[in-house]
């Protein structure tokens, strides 16, 4: 057993009370009911309504009416009927050591004083895995990037570069960047709308042989990473920005461009014929149609749209760069054996789409299969470009130069309108990643793990 502090009953009817209500009321009666769970620096949960002008961003696809946390035990994971289609799953050799983040891992709670191992450790089967929301506000534990030195925040980041890609760290790093710059320009948030409100906590002990994990999670971002062996799970994986392209501290960034392009690169080699089965004709697209972010674990979600047996080869490999894109986030050698699976199971992949198919149109689309799920979501704006004034006084340097944002409603800023109700848009975006039929957290291979070699 780990040494972390178990939740107490107020606490665990905060979490859940947050989760049931964050979204209820909507809109601008929103922001007292998200921040009104916000934790802060120093470990305390405010109970103070939204500092002025401080409008969380993050509702859609986080934990809303309807959602709630899933017991670890109670853990089935996405399917279509609510049945887990077995034997998809098995422990086998990759090929693709682990060491490298092993050893980050441990460096990185080497780092950190007793106490703060203590606050980040748990069981490897413990619900903490489940306990995540793309909400700024939600009550996390763990150890707090902003709350621990540089060094140990180095340490960090190097276990980041060792479980992620290059292109998963810039992307990780940027949503975090555009995180503080919300906060700039919403003028509120000042514990969670910064680079320092994203959290480490683990699951079990790092081991190149027994099974472990970690869990990086804040606003916009919740990494769920399971190790066993030379195995990784890095599922779910959640992904967000509003705003998604900005200057910050002179930096430009733009970020989901790949997402968006290779969604609309698939889309765009169809025929007539093949997209009238993608497209819906009888959803429209809204401004939150995310169905399996937080809170979703055991999800059912039915197949939709056009299956990867009714493409031509060159569409199939378009359909496959368009989940390199997300599976590409993470370490390029288990990268590679992710898409592998990916691949064995391509005639049942399902591609479905809601809304327009312009370059700056705000859309959705799923890909979906026995083995992987990814969504995309353009949504409507909660903080950014919503109402004149929204921030509380003049925007900070780091607004976005060069016009309107790509995707910006009609009305440039201050012509959106905010709300799970309101206008989608690009600069609003939320995507996940998951393993369907018990695979998300590893759970299916930890499970056959304790059955056949504990």
């Amino acid at each position: 057993m780990h040494g972390h502090s178990p939740r107490t009953p107020e606490t665990e009817r905060s979490r859940r009370w947050f989760m049931n209500k964050s979204l209820l009321v909507g809109g601008v009666a929103a922001v007292a009911t998200m921040t009104g769970c916000s934790k802060s620096s120093s470990g305390s949960t405010s109970s103070s309504a939204a500092p002025s002008g401080g409008m969380p961003s993050g509702g859609p696809g986080g934990m809303g009416p309807g959602q709630s946390e899933v017991k670890y035990a109670d853990f089935k994971g996405l399917t279509t009927d609510g049945k887990i289609v077995d034997d998809l799953y098995s422990i086998h050799s990759t090929g693709v050591s682990t060491d490298a983040v092993v050893k980050a891992a441990q460096a990185f709670l080497d780092g950190l004083s007793a106490k703060e191992r203590r606050s980040c450790t748990f069981d490897v089967d413990d619900d903490e895995w489940l306990a995540w929301s793309n909400v700024d506000g939600y009550e996390r534990k763990g150890a707090r990037m902003g709350d621990i030195t540089a060094k140990q925040r180095a340490l960090g980041y190097a276990l980041l570069g060792a479980a992620l890609s290059a292109d998963g760290v810039t992307q990780t790093r940027n949503i975090m960047k555009l995180n503080a710059f919300l906060g700039d320009y919403s003028g509120g948030g000042r514990e969670t709308l910064t680079e320092g409100a994203y959290f480490f906590t683990f699951m079990g002990t790092p081991s190149t042989t027994k099974p472990w994990g970690f869990q990086y999670e804040g606003h916009h971002v919740a990494i769920n990473y399971f190790v066993l062996g030379d195995q990784v799970v890095m599922t779910p994986t959640f992904m967000g920005s509003e705003p998604t392209s900005a200057t910050y501290k002179g930096e430009k960034i733009t970020l989901f461009k790949p997402e968006t392009t290779a969604g609309l690169t698939l889309l765009r080699s169809l025929t007539d014929a093949q997209r009238a089965k993608v497209i819906s004709s009888t959803v429209q697209k809204s401004g939150d149609d995310m169905k399996a972010g937080a809170g979703q674990d055991n999800a059912k979600l039915a197949f939709e749209g056009l299956a990867g047996s009714e493409l031509t080869a060159a569409q199939k490999e378009k359909l496959l760069d368009l989940v390199r894109v997300y599976v590409g986030y993470m370490d390029d050698g288990h990268a590679g054996v992710k898409m592998k699976e990916v691949e064995e199971h391509l005639d049942k992949t399902y591609f479905y789409w809601l809304g327009a198919t312009k370059d700056t149109s705000a859309f959705y689309y799923r890909v979906h299969s026995p083995v992987v799920l990814i969504e995309y979501d353009a949504q409507s704006p909660l903080a950014y470009g919503t109402t004149a004034g929204a921030g509380g006084g003049a925007q900070p340097s780091g607004q976005p130069s060069g016009g309107q944002p790509t995707g910006q409603p009609s009305g440039g800023m201050g012509g959106g309108m905010g709300g799970p109700g309101g206008t989608p848009t690009q600069q609003h975006i939320h995507t996940i990643i998951r393993t369907p039929n018990a695979g998300d957290y590893g759970v299916d291979l930890l499970k056959l793990h304790l059955e056949n070699d504990h």
